[in-house]
């Protein structure tokens, strides 16, 4: 092969790579945003779309003519580690509130192409009326506006509604405020990424089955159900596991189920771990203790630890060095460190200086801790987890003297 074909081979591993780290931060992607991104997608989407069903079960949807591409991810578990965020308010996560004025937004704006603010509030509050369960939508008060922004504001970021008139920002002070909207049904309709529709799920929970409806809406039948044959387990084991590898900073052997662990540790889970994390651009570092991929380009980071954009963060990072040389801590003595931190530093997180604050702080760091598998707590005790001893401050000599 000539050196202007390996160069060629070369160029097209390192998009296709790029680009699957690119789906992975964000899956739903559009052209009016990132066009460089989706020209790439665009481009390679046939090996991309291969990539992600033959180790992730995933689909991928790419529309050039729309202008966007949706990687339909499943979870191998249920889990609320990455809540919907808030397009204002620091990013603050969505309560029950806003996941439910989205959802109510996202069946009514299917009904018509073009609408205003006004009309689509008006029609969110009959349907909560009518659905049984649902509170009252009364746009009247401002926190229920702010609420039902927040969720116009999400659809707003992915393309299933565009203002062609007016701010949806507006209407957070005037009821009254006109807003047109075009809508994208198509973007509405795939926002939804769960296998099973949640119009085929049952009315009530059967008392004898203790699946939760998040569980029921994330069962896939590619995978056999409760009979599933050899290769239905296998494959679900390989899916299941580049799923966990791709999705979660660390991956420790103890929270894998039998049949992952099994499958890691077999020949053929090892070569398809290493061949998944090469083709897409990762450096894998396997231990004793588990697995992590590292983007080297923190392209398929959303987000980064250790990192002084939050105060929790920050303090999560001190904390962690404690339990890393420490060992277990009971919950309390954390709080206590807190305290000490904001003593120290009167004028640093003042969010947290006031009575409660050093509690608070301390739980947002053992939060920010648990979500990238740094620590975990344990009834009133708080242990650092393996991988957080890469970030161990190294005490020299001149520490050791100082001490």
């Amino acid at each position: 092969m000539s050196r202007l074909a390996n160069q060629l081979v070369r160029a097209e591993k390192e998009e296709i790579a790029r680009a699957i780290r690119t789906l992975l931060a964000r899956p739903f992607l559009s052209a009016d945003d990132e066009p460089a991104a989706f020209a790439v997608i665009r481009k390679r989407r046939e090996p991309l779309t291969r990539w992600f069903d033959y180790f992730c079960g995933w689909r991928l949807v790419v529309e050039p003519r729309e202008g966007y591409a949706r990687l339909v991810k499943v979870g191998s578990r249920p889990t609320a580690t990455r809540p919907a965020r808030r397009r204002r308010a620091g990013g603050a996560p969505f309560d029950r509130r806003r996941y439910t004025l989205l959802c109510l937004c996202a069946a009514e704006l299917l009904a018509a192409p073009v609408t205003t603010i006004g009309m689509l509030a008006r029609r969110v509050a009959r349907a909560a009326a009518v659905e049984a369960g649902v509170p009252a939508f009364d746009p009247v008060g401002a926190d229920e506006r702010a609420a039902f922004v927040d969720a116009l504001k999400l659809l707003e970021q992915h393309g299933a509604i565009t203002p062609t008139d007016g701010a949806t920002d507006a209407y957070l002070g005037d009821e009254e405020a006109k807003v047109l909207y075009r809508v994208d049904t198509t973007r509405v309709i795939r926002l939804l990424a769960a296998p099973v529709p949640p119009s085929r799920l049952p009315d009530a929970a059967d008392p004898a089955d203790p699946a939760d409806p998040a569980t029921a809406l994330t069962v896939e039948a590619r995978y056999g159900g409760d009979e599933p044959t050899e290769t239905q387990r296998a494959l679900w084991a390989r899916h299941s596991l580049v799923r966990r590898l791709l999705d979660e900073p660390v991956v420790y052997r103890d929270e894998l189920t039998p049949a992952q662990a099994a499958y890691a540790a077999s020949l053929t889970g090892r070569r398809m771990i290493r061949r998944a994390a090469e083709e897409a651009g990762f450096v894998l570092e396997e231990r004793a203790e588990g697995f992590l991929l590292v983007d080297t380009e923190a392209t398929a980071t959303d987000t980064r630890f250790p990192d002084d954009g939050s105060h929790a963060k920050v303090a999560a990072l001190l904390l962690l060095d404690l339990l890393v040389t420490a060992g277990p801590l009971a919950a309390g003595r954390l709080d206590e460190e807190a305290a000490e931190l904001l003593r120290r530093f009167p004028q640093w997180a003042k969010a947290y200086q006031s009575d409660g604050g050093a509690s608070r702080l301390a739980a947002d760091a053992l939060e920010v801790l648990a979500l990238f598998g740094l620590a975990r707590r344990t009834g009133d005790r708080v242990a650092a987890l393996p991988a957080g001893a890469r970030y161990r401050v190294d005490r020299g000599p001149a520490d050791t003297e100082d001490a």
